[in-house]
Formats: structure tokens, C-alpha cells, sequence
């Protein structure tokens, strides 16, 4: 009597190890897939899936509508102009400001007074509350602009243009006079970085003109951006309505979308770790019932079902790739369970 109860308790023993076993695959397969399905659809709130490239990545094929994060210093290959005073600069961005010298309204409590200062706007002093005396010119003769780099590349990407208008920082531009057109050399003169109208620069007078520039720098960032074809532009559909980011130095993911979950390393090994549990399982679980030399096959099928059929569940609703394919792998898994039942029996 003894020995036979021994051996129903160790079949018991073994089915319940089994069970445990087979639940500890089933959990970690759901564990496996619902991480990386919060980190997807982290992404796709920021424009979609993403390929780290690193630095000086050039397109490769099959990377179209990837977001890719590239960080290095942009190379401007096609320099901005300003036309009318002939600067060229090596810069992503060149910007013009124009101020006039030109009264201004103050008030202070009760009291209105007007002073005279530098502005990068046309004051309207007709809408001054005394504007007998302090008259202003009006428009400007030069208008303030913004000239970009026709093409600028990040690795072998170029830069969509509202990427340049995000490169971080601006530095100031000293005019180079010597280049200017003849006209407005006899016009303008340097002072203090800027190029002003006056007679004596040091004292302006109403409706002189001071012209400056500044420029983006080139410095190291990391964008993230979509990639189409060789170019990297803003992301479409996105939550935050940008569809990019762009920060100064090497900036890790993480660094740039605080609130994105930790990227799932080693997909594949935790895959096979659930399947290998299941099976374990199924395979103790079995044993009792079947000789267990054969009963390995089966249960490595059974084992790959159950994490196949809850992968596919979890993917169920969320993206229609992955599902299919967990669906495939389980149906195949049905296929060599009856396979094997039929040709054992």
C-alpha cells in the first residue's frame, strides 16, 4: 500500500509543480508582451516606432516612417544669404533684426512722458496722448528677416525646416562691412556689433536704423524625428501636436521623453524563458499520465500554445502584426499537439 501511495503523491506532487510551472510561463509571456505593448504605444504618442541610429547615420532601406533619434553636430551644405547686405554665414539659420530710433509712450502711475529708444517695431505715435513733438517716421525702410540654410544634414539626413527653426541657442553675428553692397556701405556704419545709420553712432538720432544679426549654432544635438527617405521631418499624429524633439548634446530617449517607459531589452530570451517554463510545466504535468521520453515533443507544443495563445490576447486590439503572428505560432501548436496525440496513441 505504501509504495503505490507514494507514487500517487509524487504524481500529484509533480501536477502541482507542473501547474505552477505552466502558470509561471503564462505570466511571464504576458509580463514580456505587455511591456513591450506600453512602450509601443508610448511611442506611437510621439509619432511611431523608433530606431536609434546614434551618430552620423546614413538612410538605410526598410526605414521609411521609422522615428529615429541621431544625435552629432548638423553640417550646413548649402550656406544662408542675406541678400541685401551680402552676408553669407555657415550657420542653420541667419536672422536679421532692424530697430529704429523712434519715440515711445511711457507711463508711470498718473504721469505720461516720452523718451526716445531703440525699437524693432514702427510706433505709431498718432496714437500718442500728446503726439505733437514726438512724431515718428513710420514703416521701415528694410524690413527685419530670417534666411535658412537651403539644406542642412544630421548624419546623412537632411533637416526639414521647421527642425532647423528648433535648433537650440543663438549667438550674435559681427557684420563684415567689407562686404557690403556700395550703396549701403556709404549708408551704414559699424558700431557696437551693429550697423547703424547715425552720423555719431554714439548718439542716435530719431529714424536712425540699427541693423544686427544672429545665428544658430553648430553645436552637438540629438534629434528625434520621422525619417522619409533621406530626410528627417515631424511625426504626423501625434499627442503633443509637435512630432519631434530636439535637444542640446548627446541625449539618451529617456533624457528627451521623461515620462516614456523603459525601452524591453532581451525580448527574444524572455520569450524563449516563458515558453521553456510552460513546457516544463506541461511536461510534469504529463508525465503522470504518459511515458515521459515521449511526452517531451508534447509538451514543448503545449507549452508554446499557451504563451501563443496569451500573446495573442494581449496584442488582440493593439497592432494586427504582432497578433497574427503569435495567432500563426499558436495555431501551429494545435497542429503538432494532434499531430503528436495521433501518432502516439
Amino acid at each position: 500500500m505504501l509504495p503505490a501511495w507514494d507514487d500517487a503523491m509524487r504524481g500529484r506532487l509533480l501536477r502541482l509543480v507542473g501547474a505552477l510551472l505552466l502558470l509561471a510561463g503564462i505570466g511571464w509571456a504576458a509580463t514580456t508582451e505587455r511591456g513591450i505593448i506600453t512602450y509601443r504605444e508610448a511611442m506611437n504618442r510621439h509619432g511611431g516606432q523608433l530606431v536609434d541610429l546614434g551618430a552620423s547615420a546614413l538612410p538605410q532601406a526598410g526605414q521609411a516612417g521609422y522615428l529615429a533619434r541621431l544625435s552629432g553636430v548638423p553640417r550646413v551644405v548649402v550656406a544662408p544669404r542675406d541678400p541685401e547686405f551680402n552676408l553669407r554665414r555657415d550657420t542653420p539659420v541667419l536672422i536679421r533684426h532692424v530697430e529704429m530710433f523712434q519715440w515711445r509712450e511711457v507711463r508711470f502711475g498718473g504721469n505720461t512722458d516720452y523718451e526716445l529708444d531703440w525699437v524693432d517695431q514702427p510706433v505709431d505715435s498718432s496714437k500718442f496722448e500728446r503726439p505733437a513733438g514726438h512724431a515718428n517716421p513710420g514703416a521701415f525702410p528694410i524690413a527685419a528677416r530670417q534666411f535658412d540654410a537651403d539644406r542642412v544634414q544630421l548624419g546623412g539626413f537632411a533637416l526639414d525646416r521647421s527642425l532647423l527653426h528648433a535648433l537650440p541657442g543663438v549667438q550674435r553675428v559681427e557684420p563684415d562691412v567689407k562686404s557690403l553692397p556700395a550703396n549701403l556701405a556709404a549708408t551704414f556704419v559699424p558700431y557696437n556689433g551693429y550697423l547703424v545709420t547715425s552720423a555719431n553712432p554714439g548718439d542716435p538720432h530719431r529714424g536712425d536704423l540699427r541693423v544686427s544679426w544672429e545665428e544658430v549654432p553648430l553645436q552637438l544635438v540629438t534629434v528625434v524625428a520621422r525619417i522619409d527617405g533621406d530626410r528627417l521631418v515631424p511625426a504626423t499624429k501625434t499627442t503633443d501636436g509637435k512630432g519631434f524633439a530636439v535637444e542640446v548634446g548627446d541625449r539618451s530617449l529617456l533624457d528627451m521623453f521623461p515620462g516614456l517607459p523603459e525601452p524591453p531589452t532581451f525580448i527574444y530570451l524572455w520569450r524563449v524563458l516563458a515558453v521553456f517554463l510552460a513546457a516544463l510545466g506541461a511536461y510534469l504535468m504529463l508525465s503522470g499520465h504518459r511515458g515521459i521520453q515521449r511526452d517531451f515533443p508534447l509538451s514543448l507544443a503545449v507549452g508554446t500554445l499557451v504563451v501563443s495563445a496569451t500573446a495573442t490576447v494581449l496584442w488582440l486590439g493593439s497592432d494586427t502584426l504582432p497578433m497574427l503572428c503569435w495567432l500563426l505560432v499558436a495555431l501551429l501548436s494545435v497542429l503538432a499537439t494532434i499531430w503528436y496525440l495521433r501518432h502516439t496513441s
